[in-house]
Order: structure tokens, then C-alpha cells, then sequence
């Protein structure tokens, strides 16, 4: 009885919510999502569970996951009603504990008791008409400051923030702990995990090759690679299609991946693997996100360099720029100032370490480790032609292919919001989170990082990158 009376009160609240939205009309559809949507904000397993059961009754196995999804969110606002009839709603909505918009569309049977049919949940960049406006630099870095101190006390955010202009730091702050178990607090020079991040030392490598003469972004891979095994890559992808993943060379993650994690430790080693795939689709015909192309791009590196993928880089482009902290040193080499990751990704309710689900070692598509001051300084070298000169500095950061987000250029992202253009890269993966923006317009670099799930750091640089000053 407790429960239908807590169920019915959902729905009474939910009705209030639909009726409170812009212009919707009363319908089957617009109740099922207002009592999807009060339940899900509830936060509580026994009500969503009670839903499911009711009005989703096929995916109930999908309650943890609901649940899971609800702690990364903090839940979310109706923003706008765009389409409601009697078996069809579509909506905009707002995460309440970021400023991430979604786009909800959820249909139901015609028929009583007007079950799911189905429901589609996708993050959407934020809808012009919900502009945030830009605040001076003291409003945003004192907004910044509480939305991080509020995300810490609710253990959403565990890492290092720092946002510079025109060089000059404006704002730095570590929260949460680089250890749990010894009580280890992160600091500004504690080292992350930053995932995909390391794509942009890959493209600046692969640059300052192209601008020495020694590789030329139009060849195909087999120019330097002539005994890979698929002809077709071999033949067909090149250089460029590499750097802006327009070469259907897929991923390295999965299950070959899961069986022999322990196994790859060269970059040879997962080229032995996964050479004879053959290209997903045709070689520049549209963009898929590739780490198995930028693990290519770090053996052309070690073919026309002559040194280690690892060693090319310490020497080219972390040293110029004074990235000391670093590297991608294998998982058996100690790091003392390195944070343990921590994750909920496999579905468990408390943070665990993130251990069992590391490569070996990184690689250059991803999976070594910096502070936040060493992104910095990575963004300080690019801007001041210490890496490569100004042609190609605007080569490498370029927009070229369209994406969800923006336009990708060469490893990185190139994106204007709000009339501000910033470019860079994010990294994730279980227990590690990271994001670099360069706005040079504006004269802002933002680097986050962090020891937690995904979007961890990202919901951090945009909530900032959103209110900073416009040029």
C-alpha cells in the first residue's frame, strides 16, 4: 500500500510537471514521460523499479542501469516540449547537476495500459535559445568554484582544474582524493590518466614529420608500412585519413582486446592483431572515431623517426614544451605521483579502482598520464610555434571533417560555441576523465582532470568554457 501511495503521489507530481511545461498537450504519451521522469529523478530503486515493472515491463533488467545513468546526472529539468500527441513525446531536457541538454523521444502502445514502446535519450549540444550568458572572469571563476566544491561533496568530482589567459593562471584547484585507500589527496601536480588525450601528441609528432618532408599526409600507410598485411588499408587509408579518423580502421577495444590486454605491450603487437581487418567502409567517405588509426600513426612515427613512439615524444614534444610529469610508462614501472582511477562503469554502487580494465601500457592513441599543468604547457608551446611552426600549427588544428561536436581536425577537436572557437581533446575511460581547450581568440586555455568515470572532467570545462568572457 506504501508504495502505490508513493507511486500515485509520483504521478500526481509528474502531471503537475507536464502541465507546467510549454504548451503540451495532456496525452497518453506526455503521462508516461512525466512519470518516467519523476520517478527517474527520485533516485529511488524501489519506485523505478515499480515503474518499470508496470509501464516497461521488457526492460526491467535495466533498472541498475537507470539508476547509474541517475547518479551521473543528478536527474533532469523539462526545458521544452517539441512534439506531443497521443502516442509519441519529444522533449528537450537539461541534467540537473551540469549544464548538459538531451533530446528525449518516447512512444507508447495506442492501446490501454499505453505501455513503452519505446524510449531514445541522446545528449545534444546546448539549443541557442538556452544560451548561457557570459559572465566577467571573477563571476565565472566564482561560479566555477562553487559548482566544483558542490560536485566534490557529492563525491562527483575528484581531480585538478586550471584556467589560464594569455599565460596566466586565473584559477587552479585540486579536489578529492588521488588515493582512497591511503587517504592520498590530488594536488595541481598530481598525475592523471588522460585517455584519448594523447591523440594530440600523436598528431603534433606525425606533424613535425610532415613538416620536415619526411611523411607526406596524402600517402597511403603502405608508403610506411609495406608488409601490413590488409592491402586495402595498406592502399587506401592515408595519413590524413588517419589523423581525422576517415579511415574506417576501427577500434583495438572489445573482446580480442579483453583476451589479450596483458599481451600488448608494443604497438607491433597490436598491429599482429588486428592487421588483417579490412576497412569498415571506404576509405574518406565519412568520420568514425578510430583509436586503432592513431595506434597506426604511432608505428608510421617509429618507422620514419627511427626511435620508439615512446621515445619520440619524450624528446619532441614533451621536452620542448617542459611537460616533466609526463609519460606513458608501462603499468609495471611505479609513478609515485600518479592518482589511482576510480570507477562505477562495471555497474557497482561504490567506487572501485580501476585496475583490472588497464592496457599494459598506453599508447598513441591513448592511455598515458599528465597534470594539469603540464596541459598548459602543451597549450602554450602550440600557441608560440615551440612544436611546429605557424603553417603548421594551423594545419594541425584546423577543423576538416564535421563530427557530432564540432569539426575534427588533426588529433584534435575544433569547435565554436557561442561565437568562441576553442580547440583540443578529451580523454575517458573507466576511472579517468580529462579535457583540454585552447580559445585563442579569447586567450583562455581550460585543463581538467580526473580520477573518476566519464564526464567527470568534461562537465567541469564546459560549465567554465560556457561562462568565460567572449573576445
Amino acid at each position: 500500500m506504501k508504495k502505490m501511495l508513493m507511486l500515485a503521489a509520483m504521478l500526481s507530481t509528474a502531471a503537475l510537471l507536464v502541465a507546467q511545461a510549454p504548451q503540451p498537450q495532456d496525452t497518453a504519451a506526455s503521462r508516461q514521460f512525466a512519470a518516467w521522469l519523476t520517478t527517474f529523478n527520485s533516485g529511488d530503486r524501489a519506485a523505478l523499479q515499480q515503474y518499470f515493472e508496470k509501464n516497461r515491463p521488457s526492460e526491467v533488467a535495466k533498472v541498475e542501469d537507470e539508476l547509474q545513468f541517475r547518479q551521473q546526472t543528478g536527474g533532469f529539468e523539462l526545458k521544452k516540449t517539441e512534439q506531443s500527441t497521443a502516442t509519441r513525446f519529444v522533449a528537450l531536457l537539461k541534467e540537473r547537476d551540469s549544464d548538459q541538454f538531451a533530446r528525449i523521444e518516447l512512444e507508447v502502445a495506442a492501446a490501454e495500459p499505453h505501455l513503452v514502446t519505446k524510449v531514445e535519450l541522446r545528449a545534444i549540444p546546448r539549443p541557442p535559445e538556452f544560451a548561457i550568458p557570459r559572465m566577467s572572469e571573477k563571476e565565472a571563476t566564482a561560479a566555477l568554484r562553487q559548482q566544483l566544491e558542490k560536485a566534490a561533496s557529492a563525491d562527483r568530482f575528484s581531480g585538478a582544474v586550471i584556467v589560464a589567459k594569455d599565460g596566466k593562471t586565473v584559477f587552479s584547484e585540486a579536489y578529492g582524493l588521488a588515493d582512497r585507500e591511503k587517504k592520498i589527496p590530488n594536488q595541481l601536480g598530481t598525475q592523471f590518466r588522460i585517455g584519448s588525450m594523447n591523440k594530440m601528441f600523436t598528431a603534433v609528432a606525425v606533424l613535425q614529420l610532415v613538416q620536415a618532408g619526411k611523411i607526406k599526409l596524402s600517402d597511403p600507410l603502405g608508403e610506411y608500412l609495406p608488409d601490413y598485411a590488409n592491402k586495402d588499408v595498406a592502399a587506401k587509408v592515408t595519413i590524413h585519413h588517419l589523423l581525422t579518423h576517415t579511415g574506417g580502421t576501427g577500434d583495438f577495444f572489445g573482446p580480442e582486446f579483453d583476451a589479450h590486454r596483458l599481451e600488448l605491450r608494443t604497438l607491433e603487437d597490436y598491429v599482429k592483431l588486428y592487421e588483417k581487418r579490412a576497412p569498415a567502409f571506404e576509405p574518406g567517405s565519412r568520420w568514425d572515431y578510430s583509436n586503432y588509426g592513431f595506434l597506426l600513426l604511432g608505428v608510421v612515427v617509429e618507422k620514419v623517426s627511427g626511435q620508439s613512439y615512446y621515445d619520440y615524444v619524450r624528446e619532441h614534444v614533451f621536452k620542448p614544451a617542459g611537460m616533466n610529469s609526463t609519460d606513458s610508462l608501462p603499468e609495471s614501472e611505479p609513478v609515485p605521483g600518479r592518482s589511482i582511477g576510480y570507477t562505477k562503469e562495471d555497474g557497482s554502487k561504490d567506487w572501485k579502482p580501476n585496475t583490472d580494465t588497464l592496457p599494459w601500457r598506453g599508447t598513441s592513441a591513448g592511455g598515458g598520464y599528465s597534470t594539469v599543468e603540464d596541459l598548459l604547457r602543451f597549450a602554450s608551446a602550440l600557441e608560440n610555434h615551440k612544436l611546429l611552426d605557424a603553417e603548421h600549427t594551423d594545419l594541425l588544428v584546423t577543423g576538416k571533417v564535421d563530427t557530432p561536436r564540432g569539426k575534427y581536425a588533426y588529433g584534435f577537436q575544433d569547435s565554436t560555441e557561442a561565437g568562441v572557437r576553442c580547440f583540443g581533446h578529451g580523454g575517458g575511460a573507466p576511472g579517468m576523465n580529462g579535457d583540454l581547450r585552447i580559445c585563442p581568440a579569447s586567450g583562455y586555455v581550460i585543463a581538467v582532470l580526473a580520477n573518476l568515470d566519464p564526464p567527470a572532467a568534461q562537465r567541469v570545462s564546459e560549465f567554465i568554457g560556457s561562462r568565460l568572457p567572449a573576445p
